[in-house]
């Protein structure tokens, strides 16, 4: 507050919102560490002040602080074989492999009917509750020669992978727990110290194919983001192919000079 006084040369509670505004601003270019941790003091210091003054309409119009976000966790392609190689049944080898080849939410998994999925289009419709946005995925050629062959020897009903049978007789779809039971059981025969789950082979699924040169905007639309900002992280942990990162250890002692 004594920053913001000082700045204007009059006190804060007298300042416009535009005023307020355009000093935020100029605190968060002088100020722009890693966490940002002036700007967001000046904000905190700045609402405290305006509630103990009364002046409401100037708390709400302040800037809201986003926490931290952590990088996500992705397997390498190493790592992504060797899960899809440990189960013991085929159900759950594509129960994997449909998490990492069609970038699924567990609950999505499970919530797959027989009828979503498109042999001939090579397809995949993944159906959003009231007020989402349906989406189509492709189906890879090792997916979908599982899924026939799954099909054709379980004979599953309406979902397309069973849980338990009622007692009624009636076949229950997977649960979110039976997605998590099959992962964990097979995460412990990878070699690595990553803690993997269904969604880690989302963040995987999404990474790969950047990787690969996927444009971002596709991505966005393949994960069934509703904004790019959520699909923008995976720019920061991603090789392009076309521009690809590289220690710069690599290139140290490529030139004439001795280390």
């Amino acid at each position: 507050m004594a920053h913001l006084a000082l700045y204007y040369l009059c006190s804060p509670e007298l300042l416009d919102l535009e005023s307020i505004n355009d000093y935020l601003y100029f605190c968060k270019n002088q100020h722009n560490t890693p966490s940002d941790s002036f700007f967001k003091h000046t904000i905190y210091g700045l609402r405290t002040a305006y509630k103990v003054c009364g002046l409401t309409e100037k708390t709400i119009n302040l800037p809201q602080i986003e926490g931290q976000k952590d990088l996500p966790v992705v397997l390498n392609k190493t790592e992504v074989r060797a899960l899809l190689k440990a189960p013991k049944y085929l159900k759950h080898r594509l129960m994997l492999g449909m998490l990492y080849g069609c970038g699924l939410r567990n609950y999505e998994l499970c919530a797959l009917r027989l009828q979503d999925i498109d042999f001939e289009r090579k397809t995949v419709l993944i159906k959003h509750k009231k007020g989402k946005h349906d989406r189509v995925v492709p189906l890879s050629d090792l997916l979908q020669s599982g899924l026939k062959s799954y099909i054709s020897s379980e004979k599953p009903e309406h979902f397309l992978f069973n849980s338990q049978i009622l007692k009624n007789g009636k076949k229950q779809g997977m649960t979110t727990n039976g997605v998590g039971w099959v992962v964990k059981e097979n995460r412990t025969k990878v070699n690595t110290h990553k803690k993997i789950t269904a969604h880690i082979l989302r963040h995987t699924y999404a990474t790969h194919l950047l990787d690969e040169g996927v444009n971002i905007m596709r991505i966005k639309e393949l994960l069934g983001h509703v904004r790019v900002e959520t699909t923008l992280i995976y720019l920061h942990i991603s090789n392009f192919k076309h521009h690809p990162a590289f220690s710069p250890l690599d290139t140290l002692y490529n030139s004439d000079e001795k280390a």
